[in-house]
């Protein structure tokens, strides 16, 4: 089998509308669980730091919409050096007003569908995936949760 046959086969593997969400077991930003249970109606993931830029300047300012929306925001950290992680990136984290659930071992969402540089909505109904989205920019997750332009 040739190398060209994995990207058809990663994309194969991906989660889709109907599939069950697999168990995610992370921390957040404070080392306190995250809990993605039946009544989380959103996943929110960020597969690289463009698409974590993009949700920290939507949730920032808003971070009611979280609770407001039962929506789990989870960051894709697996490729950060641990140094980066524990010197730089987790100290900013922390300023954050809304957890932030870390992945560190990309074999945990190795699942989730994911676009280079956007972020990816999985709407959840008890677990089960009911729809996926790939918002590309600030505007596509503001107007998803229904906020104001800036």
């Amino acid at each position: 089998m040739g190398t060209a046959a994995w990207p058809v086969l990663a994309d194969e593997a991906r989660l889709g509308v109907g599939a069950a969400l697999p168990p995610l077991s992370v921390n957040d930003q404070f080392d306190r669980p995250v809990s993605i249970d039946a009544g989380t109606r959103v996943l929110l993931f960020a597969a690289d730091k463009a698409a974590g830029d993009i949700a920290t300047e939507v949730l920032r300012p808003h971070p009611e919409v979280l609770a407001q929306q039962r929506l789990v925001y989870l960051a894709d950290i697996s490729g950060m050096p641990a140094v980066i992680t524990r010197m730089f990136a987790l100290p900013k984290m922390r300023e954050l007003p809304f957890p932030v659930g870390l992945v560190r071992d990309a074999a945990l969402t190795a699942a989730l569908p994911r676009q280079a540089g956007a972020l990816t909505w999985i709407a959840l109904d008890q677990g089960t995936v009911r729809s996926v989205e790939t918002l590309p920019d600030a505007a596509a997750l503001r107007s998803r949760l229904g906020l104001p332009a800036n």
